[in-house]
């Protein structure tokens, strides 16, 4: 009880370091139980053949890419919101909190948290539902007297695996936290430098070297093969992207240490700044480029693989079969799922890590910076933020682009606009940069003495 209570006034008191976790549960199981609707849609309404067959892909599938992306996305904004703790962590130790209790309070604050959105996303998860099934309706995938039922399947899915998902995040994370002494969590709650645990390296690894098979399956095994070739290669951005954003800590200290000359020497005060809270903030800064890699890697991914798919059914003078169409519904879908997703993740994880930034933000200024150079120095971040974020998802659509290219059409150069790419990378930016001023913006209309002493 001790604990319990202990968790209730943690997250009162910091109701923001919550706010990235809690929206993306809710935003987990709305899209889950979306997509796991069509399961009980299928049952309720006797669908059979195609149609029975479309709707168990569109729950499988893109409910079990869903799934994947929630899981991850539940673990790193959890990892998240402990990780700005961590010197309350550190004086709870000293008083004499034991591991076992500092465990159970991480992972019921996850439970709650989880229960909470779980049940809030039932009403979204029936309108996503309901939206999928009108758009198979209207490409005449599914007939239109099969009606839109929300049972059993969707709510054990949507409830169950984002509490299953939430308390294995919690575990995880309160497992590495516990274990850290003191000193250690004083240290690392005052510089954080963003080293790579064993496990995450070795989960990075298995994600990298999945992609590389699938990459490989689909230039051998799918050459030749058609449309078949997407099963293949349509997921290996993803996987990639999960990969590579599980190096994203170590991948963000490079950088850091790249631009950190050139910005002291050429970007005046707010290059100096950036620079320097850059390089203490590196397992932040990870978190925040996170989703912009799995955005640009599936957005350009998936864009590309369907413009590719397009140019060679036109050059074959072939019409489109029912399930090419499934196929590039699927894809248009997916596409649609990951950009919301990791849009509002995006913007979301960069509100929550800017806002626990307002005492850092006050005391600079106290320091001498005015509220223009903290701005410009959160901006000079932000374009490092970006440019990462865009060069590594961009690497990964490569595990899908190169493949299916050469599976399908003989060629590494994929089919699709420049235009395209550039849309991709504009939004990423515009996300970017818009989410973190604004949010700067905010915190330094509060009096520096204040911010510094909160």
């Amino acid at each position: 009880m001790t604990m319990f209570r202990l968790a209730i006034s943690s997250v009162r008191k910091r109701t923001g370091a919550f706010v990235a976790s809690f929206l993306a549960m809710f935003l987990g199981s709305a899209i889950l139980m979306g997509f796991a609707s069509m399961l009980d849609t299928a049952e309720a309404g006797d669908a059979t053949g195609t149609a029975r067959e479309t709707l168990s892909i569109m729950a499988n599938v893109v409910g079990g890419w869903g799934l994947l992306l929630v899981v991850f996305a539940v673990t790193s904004t959890l990892t998240l919101s402990v990780r700005q703790r961590a010197a309350e962590m550190a004086l709870l130790k000293s008083v004499g909190a034991t591991p076992a209790q500092l465990g159970r309070m991480i992972v019921g604050e996850a439970a709650g948290l989880a229960l909470v959105a779980a049940l809030l996303g039932i009403v979204p998860g029936m309108l996503i539902g309901r939206g999928l099934l009108g758009m198979l309706h209207d490409t005449n995938q599914v007939p239109a007297d099969i009606g839109y039922s929300f049972g059993p399947m969707a709510l054990s899915m949507g409830i169950g695996i984002t509490l299953v998902s939430a308390v294995g995040a919690a575990l995880i994370t309160a497992r590495r936290t516990t274990r850290v002494r003191v000193t250690e969590s004083l240290t690392a709650a005052a510089v954080d430098t963003g080293r790579l645990s064993k496990k995450r390296i070795v989960f990075a690894v298995i994600f990298l070297l999945v992609a590389v098979q699938e990459a490989v399956v689909t230039i051998t095994v799918m050459d030749g093969k058609g449309s078949d070739a997407m099963a293949t290669s349509g997921q290996a951005d993803i996987l990639a992207a999960i990969g590579l954003a599980l190096l994203a800590p170590a991948i963000m200290r490079r950088v850091t240490a790249l631009v950190a000359g050139p910005l002291r020497l050429f970007g005046g005060a707010a290059g100096g700044l950036a620079a320097d809270t850059m390089r203490r903030r590196t397992s932040a800064l990870a978190s925040a480029v996170t989703p912009i890699i799995l955005f640009v890697s599936t957005a350009v991914g998936t864009l590309f693989l369907q413009a590719t798919e397009n140019a060679a059914m036109d050059a074959s003078g072939l019409a489109k079969t029912n399930e090419q169409k499934n196929i590039e519904t699927l894809n248009f879908v997916v596409i649609g799922m990951v950009v919301l997703f990791t849009a509002i993740m995006l913007v979301n994880t960069l509100v929550a890590a800017t806002a626990h930034r307002r005492r850092e933000f006050g005391q600079t200024r106290l320091a001498g910076a005015t509220p223009g150079q903290v701005l410009g120095g959160v901006a000079v971040e932000s374009a490092v933020l970006t440019i990462t974020g865009v060069v590594v998802g961009t690497i990964a659509s490569v595990f899908t682009i190169v493949p299916f290219g050469l599976a399908r059409s003989d060629s590494a150069t994929p089919d699709g606009s420049v235009w395209t790419y550039l849309g991709v990378v504009a939004l990423a930016a515009v996300l970017t940069g818009a989410t973190a001023y604004a949010a700067t913006r905010r915190a330094v209309r509060v009096p520096a003495v204040e911010a510094a002493l909160n």
